[in-house]
């Protein structure tokens, strides 16, 4: 296995040929160093049901998964695959290790290496299975803010005071800190659109990692749409 530029080289001896893949970039990843690892794949592949090739023969139970997933795949195309790894993990009785953790890999351009994004504690949801007033959810989390990305021109806030906002990428960055988010006390609470490219998702991903820096509760559920 080789890291170059971003692109992961996987060479795959059972049918003698190489893959890759094209991770999505990051302008900035806090993580850069994972040890104790293996990796899982989803190759971007024209010729397979939904353009995804999914590989995870090497992954091992008690060591930090890696995830590498192709930019062009979209949020529809990956996340049944994520979640199934994620139920491997949760639901694993032999073999476990308590702090082993999962991570997106990608392309830190700043430092032009690797960086990782963790997303241990990450539950993607759909519309049916939303949980948000579900009785297990109501005495612990409450939402100020939703934040809906449809994609970088459609990005949809709305709070809890009755404001609205739709806005794309480049004024979100630039008018952030106007909003007046209740820090330490109520959730931010994310959606995506099931057409997002993984490497929109991932954008997106690492600005709420700076949000949640600032002293945001992002919660930890993600809804996909249909």
């Amino acid at each position: 296995m080789k890291y170059v530029m971003g692109i992961i080289t996987l060479m795959v001896l059972a049918c003698a040929n190489e893959k890759t893949i094209q991770l999505p970039k990051i302008e900035h990843s806090e993580t850069t160093e994972i040890h104790d690892i293996s990796a899982a794949y989803l190759f971007y592949d024209e010729t397979q049901k939904d353009s995804v090739e999914f590989n995870r023969k090497n992954l091992i139970g008690t060591t930090n998964w890696l995830v590498n997933v192709d930019k062009r795949l979209t949020l529809k195309q990956a996340i049944p695959h994520i979640k199934y790894l994620q139920d491997k993990r949760r639901n694993s009785q032999m073999h476990k290790n308590e702090n082993a953790k999962n991570y997106f890999t990608c392309n830190d351009i700043s430092r032009n290496n690797l960086g990782f994004i963790e997303f241990t504690e990450v539950k993607y949801k759909t519309p049916d299975e939303e949980t948000i007033n579900s009785e297990e959810d109501s005495d612990s989390i409450l939402f100020a803010t939703e934040i809906d990305f449809d994609s970088k021109e459609s990005i949809n806030i709305h709070q809890s005071d009755g404001n609205h906002a739709t806005m794309n990428w480049k004024d979100l960055l630039k008018n952030y800190n106007n909003f007046d988010f209740e820090l330490n006390k109520d959730s931010i609470y994310i959606s995506f659109d099931k057409n997002l490219p993984f490497q929109d998702y991932i954008t997106f991903k690492s600005f709420l990692k700076t949000v949640e820096e600032k002293g945001n509760l992002i919660s930890k559920e993600e809804l996909i749409s249909n």
